[in-house]
């Protein structure tokens, strides 16, 4: 069964939202590319842009924590830009 995760990051000064969105679209390109990863998208919250939410699905659990091996994903967490605020394992989508 695939990893499904929901993370909520925020960006600690907010004199660096657009640098941290630059680096976000980064980490969403290179992260794209690896191996296991079917989704990986971060959105940024309108009413409080300092704020952002990642959805990613993984083929396995093994693929997301390599993914915290990669050079650009320790590149993105060296610049500090961001802390979380959790983060959520999810189910399957409920049907009707």
């Amino acid at each position: 069964m695939n990893l499904r995760v929901s993370a909520g990051i925020e960006v600690s000064d907010k004199t660096l939202i657009e640098d941290a969105k630059k680096a976000l679209a980064l980490l969403v390109e290179e992260t794209l590319k690896e191996t296991g990863c079917i989704l990986f998208e971060i959105h940024q919250n309108l009413e409080k842009p300092e704020r952002f939410i990642l959805w990613e699905i993984w083929e396995k659990p093994e693929d997301l924590a390599a993914h915290f091996e990669m050079d650009h994903t320790k590149k993105y967490l060296a610049y500090d830009y961001t802390a979380v605020n959790y983060i959520e394992k999810m189910g399957l989508p409920l049907s009707t």
